[in-house]
């Protein structure tokens, strides 16, 4: 009998990302995009495939994508990073600037991988926590920040998945902080379209700010996994140094270029989904049902009437499937459901209602 070799001690107690892929009508739970790519993208992009040559490596510095990201957001080349997909965006940041003996600062509840891939890259978690209205204060904020010195800071915003925005207060106070200690703040702005408010912030090579972007929501590409990093230079040099050659194939460097001349197609989706948003949200306001204000594209909301897990099974029956978050701390009793199609909400609402009235 061979010994199995043992792995890191401090992986042992984590339970990896976990949101069920299940054979249903309706998949509302996990954030992507209702529709599918204009017929105009997908002609364009088989041409654009059969001229790629598959068997050589693809471009290291992804400089054509990179180029038309930094031409969108007003920017230079110089200072956009590609990767597959904003996870590994986050791994790329904790690689660089977390790992042992550094830490990172989050503020539950809030996107799990932040906390998970730090952790994963042997990065110390400091968790901080929100307000009944998932808020942050920010003297409390700032308390920590003096006291642990985190070489990280994670916000997400509008935040996953409670669908509000920060309080820019806020982002300026921890910025401003982190600009004196050597701290990045890292702004994951992965529901940004989709989202009424906006900030006056940008890349600046003086600032420790970051952004995360990603093609898998607005763009209708979860299934390309394909994500982008705005930051100064220095911050995109030390991506450069700590991500795999080779990292982003050729495939997904010619999507994402095409994705970006449809942009206009796919922000009108975005009005869509946004008004059919308030649709779902008033309709939820009349049942017994909590539901919070979103600017993202779905709804937290819980159950009065029934137990948040019974309604979840009950929804599975009906054939719609939702993301249960009952069980996260800051949570409990909470369920999540992306903003679809309006027939998909249509079922789901439906659903809801056989279920709690």
């Amino acid at each position: 009998m061979n010994k199995v070799p043992s792995s890191r001690e401090d992986l042992e107690i984590l339970e990896g990302y976990f949101s069920p892929q299940l054979d249903v009508s309706v998949k509302l739970n996990t954030n992507e995009a209702p529709f599918p790519l204009p017929e105009t993208f997908i002609r364009e992009l088989g041409s654009e495939i059969n001229k790629l040559e598959l068997n050589r490596y693809p471009s290291r510095s992804a400089s054509e994508l990179c180029a038309a990201i930094a031409s969108k957001e007003l920017l230079k080349e110089s200072e956009v990073f590609v990767a597959n997909g904003s996870n590994e965006i986050i791994q790329s940041i904790c690689l660089a600037y977390g790992g042992n003996g550094r830490s990172a600062l989050i503020f539950e509840p809030t996107y799990a991988m932040h906390s998970q891939i730090a952790k994963v890259t042997g990065t110390r978690v400091i968790e901080g926590v929100r307000d009944n209205e998932f808020q942050i204060d920010k003297d409390a904020a700032l308390e920590i920040i003096n006291r642990e010195k985190p070489e990280l800071v994670f916000l997400c915003s509008p935040n996953n998945p409670t669908g509000n925005i920060e309080n820019p207060e806020l982002i300026d106070a921890i910025l401003s902080e982190l600009n004196s200690t050597g701290g990045l703040l890292v702004l994951d702005e992965a529901y940004k379209e989709f989202s009424e408010s906006s900030f006056d912030l940008t890349v600046d090579d003086k600032s420790n700010l970051v952004f995360i972007r990603t093609f898998s929501k607005v763009w209708s590409l979860a299934g390309i996994r394909l994500g982008y990093l705005l930051a100064p230079e220095w911050c995109i040099q030390m991506m450069k140094s700590v991500s795999l050659p080779y990292h982003l194939d050729s495939v997904k460097q010619k999507v994402g270029v095409l994705a970006l001349k449809h942009e206009k197609e796919m922000l009108r989706e975005v009005i869509a989904i946004k008004e059919e948003r308030g649709r779902v949200f008033e309709a939820l306001r009349s049942l017994p049902v909590k539901v919070w204000p979103s600017e993202a594209n779905f709804l937290l909301f819980k159950p009065e009437t029934v137990d948040s897990y019974k309604l979840w099974e009950g929804l599975l029956e009906e054939g719609v499937l939702i993301r249960d978050c009952s069980s996260w701390e800051g949570l409990e009793g909470c369920l999540r459901v992306t903003i679809g199609s309006e027939s998909e909400n249509d079922s789901f609402l439906t659903a809801v209602r056989k279920i709690v009235e």
